[in-house]
Order: C-alpha cells, then sequence, then structure tokens
C-alpha cells in the first residue's frame, strides 16, 4: 500500500478548515482514498495540497480561482511537453538531413 495521511491529521498539521480540503475533494483538484469512512491523501499528492493550500490562505484565492490556476498550470504543462516532442522530431529530421 502506497504512503498516505489521513483528511484529520493534515487539518492539525496545517491548520486548515475541513471544508477547504473537502471542497478541494469535491471540486476534483484533489484525489483521496477512503477507507472504513477515514478519507486519505496519497502522499505523491501532498505537494498540489500544499500548493492549493499556500494559494488559498497566504493569496486569499478562492476556490474557482484555485481550479482555474491548476487547469491552466495543466494545459501549460501539456504544451511544454508537446513542444520538447517537436523539437525532438525537429532535431531528428534536421540529423537526417544534414547526413544525408
Amino acid at each position: 500500500m502506497s504512503e498516505r495521511i489521513s483528511r484529520e491529521e493534515l487539518v492539525k498539521i496545517y491548520k486548515i478548515e475541513v471544508t477547504f480540503f473537502d471542497e478541494l475533494v469535491n471540486s476534483g483538484l484533489l484525489n483521496i482514498q477512503t477507507e472504513n469512512e477515514i478519507r486519505y491523501l496519497m502522499y505523491e499528492d501532498l505537494p498540489n495540497f500544499e500548493r492549493f493550500t499556500n494559494w488559498h490562505y497566504d493569496l486569499e484565492i478562492n476556490l474557482p480561482g484555485l481550479e482555474v490556476i491548476h487547469e491552466m498550470l495543466q494545459k501549460m504543462n501539456d504544451l511544454r511537453q508537446k513542444n520538447r516532442e517537436l523539437m525532438n522530431k525537429l532535431s531528428a529530421i534536421n540529423d537526417t538531413y544534414e547526413e544525408g
């Protein structure tokens, strides 16, 4: 089983409201596992949770804002990946052209 942390532990450690955590889950920003009615966040999702918590409490960004920012960052990452793939293809074509 992967490492995980319960919602209650997160609320206590990060000093956040349970409702904020639940809103992140309900909006699809966090994926959780539920076992014996206890909600768990997987450790690999902890960086996203921390980012959302910082944006919300430190920068006062509301949930719709978090959703928009998250979606835009995902799109930027997708575009970066596609750009890398295209640059690699272009490089391969240039290498082939220079050899021929």
